[in-house]
């Protein structure tokens, strides 16, 4: 008659096991937008950064919003000039998913410039330079003066700044001129 074969062990044991919490309980504590979608209300800093609950933050562009593509430009030229590109970006990235397919690489590109100036603000040169460099490329792509706006002006702006990052060195953290043209004081 053969041995018998003695169970194997049960892994993990229970000593190291946890509870997984049912996916209802985990949804259930975050926060929500009236569709649905995951939003974190906690408060940020005017580089979009998360701030503890409770803190004092800046106030937000408001997610979601439809616009012109003038009032677009007009809003994230405000924003980027009060050193807030974080927000700047949302308000292009509300025009990016919203608006017009044609001119989709356009904000999109204008976003990843807004992030990128974000990212040389909170001291980040790599991924100040990437962003810079990959919303130039769009930029580019995209070409004229669609709305207004000196794209060609913009992305050889985000060059530079993208070469300075990658430098490693001082990055200058003044916004450009959306729609070219002398910049108004501050």
């Amino acid at each position: 008659m053969p041995a018998a074969v003695p169970d194997p062990p049960v892994w993990p044991p229970a000593r190291c096991r946890r509870r997984i919490a049912p996916v209802e309980d985990v949804v259930a504590g975050r926060d929500r937008d009236a569709e649905g979608r995951a939003r974190n209300a906690r408060p940020r800093d005017a580089l979009g950064r998360v701030l503890p609950r409770g803190a004092a933050g800046v106030e937000r562009a408001p997610e979601g919003v439809l616009r012109t593509p003038a009032r677009t430009v007009a809003e994230a030229q405000e924003l980027l000039d009060a050193g807030r590109p974080f927000h700047a970006h949302e308000v292009f990235e509300d025009a990016w998913k919203s608006g017009a397919e044609a001119d989709r690489g356009l904000w999109r590109g204008l976003a990843q410039v807004a992030v990128g100036l974000t990212h040389a603000a909170r001291g980040n040169h790599t991924g100040a330079a990437t962003l810079l460099e990959r919303g130039a490329g769009h930029l580019e792509a995209v070409g004229g003066h669609p709305h207004g706006i000196d794209v060609a002006g913009v992305a050889a702006w985000a060059r530079r700044l993208a070469a300075a990052a990658a430098r490693g060195g001082a990055v200058p953290l003044d916004p450009p001129r959306l729609t070219g043209g002398a910049r108004a004081d501050r």
